[in-house]
């Protein structure tokens, strides 16, 4: 049994051709990060090689006024609840005894209750700004990773206009080799096929698969990139390795 599985082995391999790629590691997601809005950097709550999670606030803008102009918009939504809720009883009292008023006196009643609702979104909708406003103020990771760079320290003056990178963020673990082949393969490649790799510094020979195959040639030095999902590497190592394809 072993001698037959050997050889079916030995026929597969002789039908497979070796197509040799070049590759660099790069992280699978990365992004640089800025504010879009200005101000003086108050908080920094992060280090290079530090490890994050999505949402969690990297650093601040002093933004004691965007504090303030939250609470005073809080403080006008309260008022304009309780106007609204007065509103609602004056005109529910009314409603009881419209057969014994005249349609004016009630109108009164009806176009207050309207307006008292109206006031209420309106002010809702400023204190909704004025969080966002105050959200600028915070930046935050957009998705679990880990800081590779920082160029901000507090005291630090960032502009919303012309917006820096202060942050460069790469996901945790996973990577992605990208991997370049002569553009003479570009019939015989797949998603799918098993890909042999080596990365420098290390003599182990590792196996993966295609995940993606780019949808055109470079053309400076006519190579196709696909992409192969790995995990655990030093993004920037640079290898070879080989795509099997079938022959036939």
């Amino acid at each position: 049994m072993k001698t037959l599985l050997a050889l079916m082995a030995l026929l597969l391999s002789l039908n497979a051709q070796e197509i040799y790629t070049t590759f660099i590691v790069k992280a699978n997601e990365s992004a640089d990060l800025a504010f879009d809005a200005g101000g003086i950097i108050s908080h920094v709550h992060v280090e290079i090689s530090q490890g994050v999670k999505k949402g969690e606030i990297l650093a601040e803008l002093k933004n004691d006024d965007g504090k303030a102009n939250v609470n005073m918009a809080k403080a006008e939504v309260k008022n304009a609840e309780i106007v609204l809720n007065f509103a609602t009883r004056d005109y529910a009292r009314q409603v009881k005894v419209k057969h014994l008023i005249d349609e004016a006196r009630f109108d009164v009643y009806a176009l207050s209750l309207q307006k008292a609702e109206v006031t209420l979104k309106q002010v809702q909708a400023k204190l909704d700004y004025q969080r966002a406003l105050l959200d600028k103020t915070k930046l935050r990771a957009p998705f679990d990773g880990v800081i590779f760079e920082k160029d901000i320290e507090i005291g630090d003056v960032v502009s919303g206009l012309m917006l820096t990178t202060v942050f460069k963020i790469q996901s945790n673990t996973k990577r992605k080799l990208i991997i370049s082949f002569d553009q003479k393969y570009w019939k015989k490649v797949k998603v799918g096929q098993e890909y042999k790799y080596r990365v420098d510094g290390d003599p182990r020979i590792h196996k993966a698969k295609i995940s993606k195959l780019y949808p055109s040639a470079n053309l400076k030095n006519r190579k196709i990139q696909a992409e192969v999902e790995v995990s655990g590497f030093v993004v920037g190592l640079i290898g070879d390795g080989h795509i099997l394809v079938n022959d036939k």
